[in-house]
């Protein structure tokens, strides 16, 4: 007896040391596993919310259909070119372009234009839609009739200055989440986070004689 119990004793802790290998074994699997698919996911997801715009810190958060329908009616009536500033997945610009506008989108996140170049070919508007991989400081917006923004506090004043010394008369400006600080909206539907506000800047101070190219009649 004394023997077998000494070979028990012997046997016990060599079998729990195997089962305590497999089960490190196991968990260092399921630890690389989990970790693998993390940085799977990470790599495709953080290209998808990196700051768009390098200036200011915009992270790409998609428009509501609520928004989308709100930008809508503020275009109802409008012709011309449009523009969305920041135009992240492109759902403002498709949206517009199905609408008949011949509509651009400027989004410095090349992911992001990629995907929605993607979705107006997707949905038959690629003919009606151009998208470009651009700061929008460094571009000029003067030739566009329409312009939406999606933007924050930070950046738009900024913005307010750069829209009105680049902008004709007839252009109407719609922000979409934040409005502009300095001007009074000429028309503003929905509420909370889907609120939109629509400026048209002939209202706006000295506007009204800007590049207008009226010469004055005189007296004969």
């Amino acid at each position: 007896p004394g023997a077998m119990s000494q070979a028990v004793a012997t046997e016990i802790p060599q079998e729990q040391g195997e089962g305590g290998s497999r089960r490190s074994s196991w968990g260092l699997l399921v630890t690389a596993g989990v970790g693998g698919t993390l940085v799977a996911l990470y790599a495709v997801v953080t290209p998808f919310v990196t700051p768009a715009l390098r200036k200011v810190c915009l992270p790409f958060v998609p428009a509501t259909a609520a928004q989308i329908q709100n930008v809508l009616k503020m275009l109802e009536n409008r012709s011309g070119s449009l523009v969305d500033i920041g135009s992240g997945d492109g759902r403002i610009v498709i949206a517009a372009a199905q609408k008949g506008f011949q509509a651009v989108g400027y989004e410095l996140n090349p992911w992001l234009v990629w995907y929605s170049r993607y979705r107006a070919w997707r949905d038959g508007v690629h003919q009606n839609t151009k998208f470009y991989i651009s700061d929008l400081w460094k571009v000029s917006f003067s030739h566009y009739t329409n312009v939406v923004v999606f933007g924050v506090p930070q950046m738009m004043p900024q913005l307010e200055k750069k829209l009105e010394d680049e902008l004709e008369c007839n252009a109407r400006i719609i922000a979409c989440r934040f409005p502009f600080p300095r001007w009074i909206p000429d028309h503003t539907t929905g509420e909370g986070i889907d609120t939109v506000w629509a400026y048209d800047l002939k209202r706006s101070r000295g506007c009204e004689t800007k590049n207008l190219g009226i010469t004055p009649e005189t007296e004969s």
